[in-house]
């Protein structure tokens, strides 16, 4: 992800706090410094990713970012490498890194540098990402691309979606989510089934227009929405449902904005429409 605005607490370099104390226990990830940086990453780099989080004791947010790759690292089972780096303790080497704010991320891919993201992001959009690295990795010879493996309830799912029975493969993701609540693609794919089912018949140009004629219509805007983001039309989505949030109050405003919410799960985390328009939502919000 390549410069997203600051949203979810990313904290610029330059307006951190004295430094608090360090967090209790031990870090996950490897430690970046300006002597290992070239001597042990670079290297493992060409073997497979390095996922290098930049943090401070300052931000709180930086340390739930690093605890939050180091259990991911776990659980993608050696396929990458977390390094941790400090940038109150290696300054230079968050500078080389183009460190402008905390939470910071980056991969390493065969020496080469590929910035990722720099806010916090829930767990499931991070192993998106993670898994959109790999993939890049594996294209060019490092490591080995993620292995899709199928849930049962996703083969449910797929199968319905083929045969139109968009309920069926809407209770199917319920499912799997049930069983596997974290589960970032049963989520995608829950949203998608539910788009499908809110516009399924529906044409869009007649629901913009009945939209346009009547602009206080919840609902309707709603409904236009789902139509224009169902049609591509991200940021035309996003935006009609900013307005709405910035021009009602009360339960109309809380429905806006949980919509609003359910469309950013279609989107890619990388998209930097996403971004924009989280940061506008908080600033319409607060």
């Amino acid at each position: 992800m390549a410069n997203p605005p600051n949203f979810a607490q990313a904290v610029d370099l330059s307006s951190l706090a004295k430094p608090k104390a360090p967090p209790a226990g031990p870090m996950p990830g490897l430690e970046v410094t300006a002597a290992n940086l070239t001597a042990e990453f670079l290297p493992i780099s060409r073997t497979k990713p390095v996922i290098v989080i930049a943090w401070s004791v300052r931000s709180p947010e930086s340390i739930e970012m690093v605890k939050t790759l180091g259990t991911l690292e776990t659980s993608y089972q050696g396929s990458w490498t977390l390094a941790r780096l400090d940038i109150d303790a290696e300054p230079n080497v968050a500078q080389a890194l183009q460190t402008k704010s905390v939470p910071y991320a980056i991969a390493l891919i065969g020496e080469q540098m590929v910035p990722l993201f720099e806010q916090s992001y829930p767990e499931a959009q991070i192993r998106l990402v993670l898994d959109k690295v790999l993939t890049l990795a594996g294209e060019q010879g490092v490591g080995s691309a993620p292995v899709e493996v199928s849930e049962p309830e996703e083969d449910e799912a797929m199968a319905a979606l083929e045969s139109g029975d968009f309920k069926a493969a809407e209770v199917a993701y319920k499912k799997l989510l049930a069983r596997k609540p974290a589960d970032s693609f049963a989520k995608l794919g829950l949203a998608q089934t539910q788009l499908l089912i809110r516009t399924d018949g529906l044409d869009l140009e007649i629901i913009i227009k009945q939209a346009s004629d009547s602009p206080s219509d919840i609902a309707l805007q709603l409904q236009a929405a789902d139509m224009e983001i169902a049609n591509g039309g991200v940021e035309a989505a996003f935006n009609r449902l900013l307005n709405v949030v910035k021009a009602t109050s009360g339960d109309e405003r809380t429905k806006a904005r949980e919509h609003l919410l359910t469309l950013f799960v279609l989107v890619d985390p990388s998209d930097p429409r996403l971004a924009a328009a989280r940061s506008a939502l908080a600033n319409a919000l607060f």
